[in-house]
């Protein structure tokens, strides 16, 4: 079985907009190639895991979901990294109309979405990492049961146990190269 890292997109990959609309908003944060190629050279599956609830709030449809996705994969891909896969959901439980109006087991920090890139990629998620810029991924590492990384400068959040905190994602990705290589 392989190991990944499971990264949020939104403040993580790209800079936060709140509900991006456009993909002119679609801003790769600093040194993010960069951290992704060292992630990959050191044997990890990237998998981009992110809540898209403005699907369901109608403020975007699942079509431009995909799109920003692509978008994102061709810049990366010209800059020398690659994502494996990515899933979103796009759902919320209390807004939005439906189908999309539900509790559904895909929405960090329930696991659904870490489970299904599991069983479609061969992925062992207690090798695996999260990380991410929201509590919510903070609290998806715990539940999964692997390790993760909070990205953020200064953080006075109890966080789980399992996590740590880190500026960015080279800082992180940096981290985890310096825990050694993957068994």
């Amino acid at each position: 079985m392989r190991a990944a890292i499971f990264l949020d997109r939104d403040g993580t990959l790209i800079r936060e907009v709140g509900y991006l609309s456009s993909l002119t908003q679609i801003e790769i944060l600093p040194d993010v190639p960069k951290a992704l190629k060292l992630l990959k050279s050191l044997g990890y599956l990237l998998i981009i895991v992110t809540n898209q609830s403005g699907v369901a709030r109608g403020f975007f449809d699942e079509p431009f979901v995909l799109q920003v996705h692509s978008v994102l994969q061709e810049r990366f891909i010209e800059q020398g990294a690659r994502i494996d896969a990515f899933y979103y959901c796009p759902h919320h439980p209390t807004e939005g109309k439906p189908p999309y109006d539900i509790d559904c087991d895909c929405r960090k920090p329930k696991t659904g979405m870490l489970k299904k890139a599991a069983s479609e990629h061969d992925i062992d998620i207690s090798r695996s990492w999260v990380i991410g810029d929201s509590l919510v991924d903070a609290q998806l590492a715990q539940n999964a049961g692997c390790k993760g990384i909070f990205l953020k400068v200064d953080c006075d959040l109890l966080l789980p146990p399992c996590c740590i905190v880190k500026p960015d994602l080279w800082e992180a990705a940096s981290y985890i190269a310096s825990q050694g290589a993957l068994r």
